[in-house]
């Protein structure tokens, strides 16, 4: 089976942490989250996983490249998430693909969703759930989705997980070598009645990295159990090449990556250390991101 993560974003409003690494490379409890995506997806039995990559590429070289089974596409220029996936048609076999965003935690089953897909007979389908911060996809009572982007609150609406199965041939409609944002695709589609809604009724985990809060909202999350795929077991996660002074003292949860070093009399609260960064001496880090 074949998949692609579409990781080609810049991650603004993570920035100034973005600047140092895409958000698809952002380490989760120590490890980037993109390898926590290839693994789901491998485990699931897809064999053949495309990731697209256009901002700091060559960091996504350096950690995929000898990868088995996962291939990159650079991209030169910004090209969107339709752009993206429009240049990948001809890497895609002539069967459905799985594809789903490079900046979302989730606890789903891959196979279980292409297996609806399938089973619906559909051309596209897109995992929807309810979370009314991002509601905006409005679904019939045939399940098929009518309409996106609805701007008023309403009881039916449903958001969209990043996630979706897909015919390539669809893909035929999206300009070659155009930045092309995937909904405006999807939004010709609508009168057609090809698009489907798979409905998450479940109460899986699912967090979008796309900002700071969300990033350490996720590793509290996941300290907190919430997460039936990841569980560090304790309260905080300390990368066993980590140098820690036995005079800091850690309170609620913290993670601290491999290499990174922890001064004497620091105080580290709910906050995040990446691999490699150094706190000085004496330092109180709270809800915070330390990249350096």
């Amino acid at each position: 089976m074949q998949a692609m993560i579409l990781a080609a974003g810049f991650g603004t409003r993570l920035r100034p942490h973005s600047l140092v690494r895409p958000k698809p490379l952002f380490p989760v409890m120590g490890r980037p989250l993109i390898l926590h995506l290839i693994d789901r997806l491998r485990g699931a039995g897809f064999d053949r996983i495309l990731v697209n990559c256009h901002h700091l590429a060559a960091r996504f070289h350096q950690l995929l490249d000898t990868e088995p089974g996962v291939f990159l596409q650079d991209e030169e220029i910004e090209l969107g998430t339709g752009g993206g996936l429009r240049r990948a048609r001809g890497w895609f076999e002539d069967q459905p693909v799985l594809v789903m965003n490079g900046d979302i935690f989730h606890d789903y089953d891959p196979a279980t969703i292409f297996r609806s897909h399938l089973r619906s007979g559909a051309r596209l389908s897109l995992l929807l759930h309810d979370l009314p911060r991002f509601n905006n996809v409005l679904v019939g009572a045939d399940g098929r989705i009518t309409a996106f982007r609805v701007g008023r609150p309403r009881s039916d609406l449903r958001a969209y997980t990043g996630i979706q199965v897909l015919d390539p041939g669809l893909l035929e409609a999206i300009p070659v070598d155009t930045f092309y944002d995937l909904i405006d695709c999807y939004q010709g589609f609508l009168a057609t009645g090809e698009i489907r809604a798979l409905m998450d009724e479940s109460p899986s985990y699912w967090r979008d990295m796309g900002t700071e809060a969300d990033y350490l909202t996720l590793h509290r999350d996941i300290f907190q159990g919430r997460s039936l795929r990841l569980s560090p077991g304790s309260s905080f996660f300390i990368d066993p090449s980590a140098r820690v002074d036995s005079g800091a003292g850690f309170a609620d949860w913290a993670v601290v990556g491999a290499g990174a070093e922890i001064g004497p009399g620091c105080r580290i609260t709910r906050t995040v250390i990446w691999d490699g960064a150094r706190v000085a001496a004496g330092s109180i880090i709270t809800d915070q991101v330390v990249t350096g």
